[in-house]
């Protein structure tokens, strides 16, 4: 509840989410001063003690990861059986939300969310971390383009009980890499299937397997090949397509051997001397039970064969033991070889292991001035440099980095720049007469169009044609600002004399556009008495609100009264016959 308190420290403020695992609250840290966002286990995993242990303990490994682009765990605990996790609290949007809005993204945004991933991952990986449960709503993505992997702690001891959480796995099982859906332990190549999975889907905007239920979706992961992007996008760079068929390929052994293995191939995919490479293709076989049959044949072949070889002699009891004593030494000799190759493969990379640095936050600085901070901490500056528009960053500033700042990285690391434009700002011209849907395809993506309509007296306007906008010619915009363009308010009279009216209807159907309707009767005798047989105005006429309207309806001979001209067939009153809504 609002205003509640957590451990006597974390003060709800409201709830922000809830999901299968977690219910997600914003909450004020009242010893630090912060905004927080705290999950609080639900369901059965709160009184499963196996899961709560795993979750307790996978989350505070969790919070041994410090980067940019993961959430930064902060505290794990219980409070009257309530078991938290308290988090850093991120003002964004997952990218399932993103998804939803886009459709899809472009090429270039989802090889930088996809970078910015992997490099978060690697460090996880380097801890030999694994998330499991990597999915566009663990993903978030911030207004200035940051990334930010969540749930660790909640992932990593999740993959016990998620068989149980009915809406976990669906919305984990599209992500599911085919070790786990056999029942198998997950491993640093199981991230990597699940983020393939992911960079399809933000490429393509759909998933690549469906089904009616988990089970369904978990059995294609397990046995259909991947859809080829290419096939959705015959755009995309053959090195694309191809990191999407290494990272989800259904052979742990095909796959990219870790995080940082992936995000290296991602650096240089939008190279013009990658765009158009081979096809990947697998070294392993992709049906690994295929595999093991044939690894269970040569062995099986191999036993045969020596088992024909003919025996010259029997062997004695004294030959046997002999042949043990052998066997003693060289397995001795094989012991200590291992030890000593063992600690030579521990130590090495140790000894010869370069040290990381972070790349330092050079944003809003000139381009020297950043290429003269990076070479000082011993980072090399890439020979592309690319400028991109900003609203916040002066031109010929920097922007941002690749990798991005903050991330660690060995010395030599070479790093590529991003400079300002300024503000990139759209001249607005005059659309009006223009097709309101060509417009809007001319100014979407760059800026926000809205149509509305708008009431007119022009009888003539067409309803598609632009008549008005809230932006004068000549203005200056900048990317992401607001237009409305304003479209005929236009609607047609119906046929009031097709039988399907009365009087009240028609009342009643104008009522909204204000129009005043004046009723005059005239004797037809072919027609039933109230039937509309006029209209003043016809149909497929545009309704003009505040306009008005004559209907004649039928009235029988017999109706007349004698004082009534009998040559006069119309009846109306005086101020009508002025108005001439009687001739």
């Amino acid at each position: 509840m609002k205003g509640q308190k957590i451990n006597d420290r974390y003060q709800i403020i409201k709830s922000i989410g809830e999901g299968g695992m977690a219910n997600v609250y914003l909450a004020y840290d009242t010893i630090l001063d912060r905004n927080v966002a705290v999950k609080v286990l639900r369901g059965d995993l709160a009184t499963d003690e196996k899961f709560v242990r795993r979750f307790q303990r996978e989350a505070l490994s969790a919070s041994s990861l410090t980067h940019p682009n993961i959430v930064e765990v902060y505290d794990v605990g219980e409070d009257n059986d309530q078991y938290y996790i308290v988090m850093e609290y991120i003002e964004g949007k997952h990218l399932k939300e993103l998804l939803k809005k886009r459709g899809k993204l472009t090429t270039s945004e989802v090889i930088d969310i996809m970078l910015q991933i992997t490099d978060g991952m690697s460090m996880a990986h380097d801890s030999y971390i694994i998330h499991r449960d990597i999915k566009p709503q663990n993903i978030m993505i911030l207004e200035n383009g940051v990334v930010k992997i969540t749930d660790f702690g909640i992932a990593m001891a999740m993959n016990a009980a998620q068989l149980t959480q009915t809406n976990s796995v669906m919305g984990s099982v599209h992500y599911l890499p085919p070790e786990q859906a056999n029942g198998k332990g997950s491993t640093l190549q199981s991230d990597i299937y699940s983020m393939g999975i992911l960079m399809y889907e933000l490429l393509t905007g759909k998933l690549p397997y469906k089904g009616d239920n988990a089970v369904e979706i978990a059995l294609k992961h397990l046995k259909e090949s991947l859809p080829d992007v290419k096939e959705e996008l015959p755009d995309l760079p053959q090195s694309i397509a191809n990191i999407i068929k290494k990272a989800t390929a259904k052979n742990p052994k095909n796959r990219y051997a870790d995080a940082r293995e992936m995000h290296e191939d991602l650096l240089t995919c939008m190279d013009d001397s990658r765009k158009n490479e081979p096809p990947f293709q697998f070294e392993h076989s992709e049906n690994v039970s295929d595999e093991k049959k044939e690894t269970k044949k040569i062995n099986a072949k191999k036993e045969i064969e020596e088992g024909e070889e003919p025996i010259a002699k029997k062997i004695t009891e004294k030959d046997l033991k002999k042949q043990n004593k052998l066997l003693i030494v060289l397995a001795c000799i094989f012991t200590g070889l291992v030890v000593i190759v063992t600690s030579v493969v521990l130590l090495i990379p140790t000894l010869t292991k370069q040290k990381e640095i972070i790349i330092p936050d050079i944003t809003g600085l000139t381009e020297e001035e950043a290429i003269k901070k990076l070479q000082e901490e011993g980072f090399q500056i890439a020979d592309e440099i690319e400028t991109v528009s900003s609203s916040e960053i002066e031109e010929g500033k920097v922007v941002k980095t690749n990798p991005v700042i903050g991330s660690k990285r060995t010395q030599g690391t070479q790093v590529k720049l991003y400079i300002s434009e300024g503000e990139k700002k759209i001249t607005i011209e005059n659309y009006i007469g223009q097709d309101y849907t060509y417009v809007q395809g001319l100014l979407e993506g760059k800026l926000q169009v809205i149509i509305e309509k708008k009431d007119t007296e022009d009888e003539k306007a067409e309803a598609n044609k632009v008549i008005g906008q809230s932006v004068e010619a000549g203005t200056k915009l900048s990317e992401g600002d607001y237009i409305t363009l304003y479209i005929p308010n236009i609607d047609k009279y119906p046929d009031f004399t097709d039988g399907s009216y009365t009087v009240d209807e028609v009342k009643n159907y104008l009522k909204e556009y204000n129009v005043s309707v004046t009723v005059v009767e005239q004797v037809d005798t072919t027609k039933a008495k109230g039937t509309i047989i006029k209209q003043s105005r016809k149909a497929g006429d545009p309704i003009i609100r505040g306009a008005g309207i004559t209907i004649t309806v039928a009235k029988e001979a017999s109706d007349l009264d004698e004082s009534d001209d009998p040559k006069d067939n119309i009846i109306c009153t005086p101020e009508q016959k002025a108005l001439g809504a009687c001739e």
